[in-house]
């Protein structure tokens, strides 16, 4: 059994719906319409079938036709695109044809009916049962077909009222009326199931005379459309589909002749209908063998086969399918692509992917992982930063997450809609970094882009511009940076024009930004303009409890990507990630689940201890200091260190008298190192709490 999808509810698609759903061989799964009150719909659901505003769901490998009604050649494309390659698309223009051939049959035979002798042999002669009435609605017309299907004799009925002979005609309302009723679905006193058009019989006058019932036996209505969903037009059909396309498309016959090519074809090879059609199929071919031949060969598709067509010996890649009906080969089909548009199309994609990568911010902070008391103090102190322009300094150790933070800091913004881009102030020499940053001018310098280049503060207006590693910036890029940050303005290289920005600027470094004003390395004019807001992101070896979640994220991430299927970790595992001091923070430990799922058979589902790579241990104290203490703090070395350095610090504040000036001195560090580690280690809570 054929099933078929009818694609718009219309007085066309309605039509093909009455004449369609009789057919024993033939299963309407669903009429869809985007207008809900159209006339097929209610029809549709009187048959107990499916009625929908969506066609999508039903284009599955069990559809065999989709008829489309609609007219609308953006809805036929996008049905064309959209359907299985075994599912035929029949486009609108068969219902047109169909009820264009009924309206004509009927205006024929209304005029047929002038001529008595002419009308009793060609209507006799017809298969339609036709049923004529004057104006008084007297039965004038009772053809052998009528006989047949209503089992009434001429003589019978003819010059006697129709109203009270054969009331159900309703001709006699065709008559008062005088509109036509059409394709309307009937059971005759006999049982007999008909599709009938009754219309009105006029003169010169446009004055109603007469009125006519024209009918047959649905059976052969569905014959008529089964042969459409058999593919007995199917060269009409593929030529109109053909002709509508924009790709370059050739189609020969099991012989490998010609039969037709679309203008796309022309316009890309150079040749004419005249020199393909009726030709054989290596006519067009300039090198290379032809992929008709091989197909109606094997009967098997090719794809992305180069060859040169056409007498400008055009480089082409082309893809050939068969054309199979009824599991019977009736010829092929090649589609012809241009090199030259696959090279433009790559080129834009790239194009397109360097845009997304520069202006795209993936995460929020949904995609933070942080348990830890010291990561939930950094997550709110970014979302409180996000609700304002103000700028923010990301500070932390490479591999901590501060890209991460910064595209969460840009998507919970006002901003987040706008340009989200990111520079990496390492990666770009400087000499090219100014005019990256600030544009330039046309003629600026040799090599440069006519009409000039719009720089990426003046691309970030509106949005967030994230500069990572800005603690590697020369002293010269830190004065024009810090022009940007007070000014709100750049001067493309080579200009002299300010151009006015509205931009929120974004941070980040893992350099002890104090050390380096104490070492002549960093502006402290700059330091202040970004230390804004200032978040600290903490190591992951300071929040141990964050590691088992964002392993199990990384697990999933990692699934993905190598297309495995690890569930856990073994707890041998999990305790050997918990003792490792993670120098590279989330980025080392990722890596290191990443060298551990390769190292996994494909069946495996838990991580096991011997699957990981070698990882150093962290000891808080030699072999001999335990046997001499006999217990453990815990604590890592760096722990250790930073303990005894916020002791002494506290110390020295203490013998100071709080004066922090003399502190530093007699720390013999800057003060600006001073309120740097009192802040990282805790200190100045614990003053800010005392007073």
């Amino acid at each position: 059994m054929h099933k078929l999808l009818i694609v718009g509810a219309g007085r066309g698609g309605t039509a093909l719906l009455r004449m369609l759903n009789q057919m024993d061989r033939l299963k309407i799964v669903a009429v869809v319409d985007h207008r809900p009150d159209a006339p097929g719909i209610a029809l549709a659901k009187s048959f107990g079938i499916k009625v929908d505003t969506d066609y999508r769901p039903y284009l599955d490998d069990e559809l065999d036709v989709i008829l489309e009604a609609t007219g609308d050649l953006n809805e036929y494309e996008h049905l064309r695109q959209l359907k299985q390659d075994k599912t035929v698309l029949i486009p609108g223009t068969f219902t047109r044809i169909v009820m264009r051939l009924i309206r004509e049959r009927d205006k024929l035979i209304a005029v047929m009916m002038q001529n008595q002798r002419e009308r009793e042999t060609m209507l006799d002669s017809t298969h339609d049962a036709i049923i004529g009435v004057n104006r008084q609605g007297i039965i004038t017309l009772f053809n052998k077909a009528a006989e047949r299907l209503m089992d009434i004799e001429a003589s019978q009925v003819l010059d006697t009222k129709v109203s009270e002979r054969i009331p159900n005609t309703r001709l006699h309302i065709v008559l008062e009326t005088g509109c036509p009723e059409l394709n309307q679905e009937q059971v005759l006193p006999n049982q007999t199931r008909i599709i009938t058009n009754r219309v009105p019989v006029r003169n010169d006058k446009g004055e109603v005379v007469g009125a006519v019932a024209i009918f047959r036996d649905i059976t052969e209505v569905m014959a008529l459309a089964e042969e459409v969903t058999d593919l007995k037009e199917l060269q009409s059909m593929l030529q109109a589909i053909i002709q509508s396309s924009d790709e370059a498309i050739s189609v020969v016959d099991q012989n490998g002749i010609g039969l037709l090519i679309n203008p796309a074809y022309t316009r890309l090879t150079g040749l004419s209908p005249d020199d393909i059609i009726g030709k054989p199929a290596t006519v067009d071919i300039s090198e290379g063998d032809s992929m008709h031949m091989q197909v109606l060969k094997t009967k098997r598709p090719v794809r992305g086969v180069p060859m040169k067509l056409g007498p400008k010996r055009k480089d082409v890649v082309v893809n050939v399918a068969p054309v199979v009906v009824d599991g019977e080969l009736k010829g092929s089909v090649g589609v012809i692509h241009d090199v030259s548009e696959f090279k433009r199309l790559t080129e834009e994609l790239e194009k397109a992917r360097r845009i997304i990568r520069t202006l795209e911010a993936k995460y929020s902070f949904a995609d933070i992982i942080g348990y830890s008391e010291q990561m939930k103090s950094a997550i709110e102190q970014a979302k409180k930063a996000a609700l304002t322009p103000a700028t923010v300094l990301l500070r932390g150790e490479s591999g901590t997450g501060k890209e991460l933070f910064a595209h969460a800091i840009h998507n919970a913004s006002e901003r987040k809609y706008n340009q989200f881009i990111r520079v990496n102030c390492a990666a770009i020499s400087e000499s090219l970094l100014e005019s990256e940053l600030f544009g330039y001018e046309e003629g600026a310098f040799t090599g440069a882009r006519r009409g000039g280049k719009r720089g990426l503060f003046e691309e970030a207006s509106g949005g967030t511009i994230f500069l990572d590693e800005i603690g590697e910036l020369s002293m010269g890029m830190q004065v024009m940076l810090l022009r940007v940050l007070q000014e709100r303005e750049v001067v493309r290289v080579g200009g002299t024009k300010p151009i006015n920005i509205d931009v929120r600027v974004i941070a980040a470094t893992h350099v002890n930004l104090e050390a380096a004003i104490g070492a002549g390395k960093f502006r402290e004019d700059l330091y202040y303009r970004l230390h804004v807001v200032p978040i600290h992101i903490p190591p992951l070896r300071q929040r141990l409890e964050d590691i088992k979640p964002i392993a199990m994220y990384l697990l999933r991430k990692a699934n993905l990507e190598y297309g495995r299927n690890v569930e856990e970790l073994h707890e041998e595992t999990l305790q050997m990630l918990l003792s490792y001091h993670w120098p590279g923070n989330v980025r080392e430990l990722e890596n290191v689940l990443g060298r551990a799922m390769i190292h996994m058979r494909i069946n495996e589902r838990t991580i096991l201890p011997e699957h990981l790579p070698p990882l150093e241990r962290k000891i808080s104290h030699t072999r001999q200091e335990a046997e001499v203490t006999g217990s453990s703090t815990g604590k890592t070395l760096k722990q250790a260190m930073e303990e005894a350095e916020r002791q002494h610090i506290i110390r020295e504040l203490a013998a100071a008298k709080g004066n922090r000036t003399v502190a530093a001195k007699r720390l013999g560090i800057a003060i600006r190192s001073l309120y740097y580690k009192m802040e990282k280690l805790g200190i100045m809570d614990e003053q800010e709490e005392r007073n």
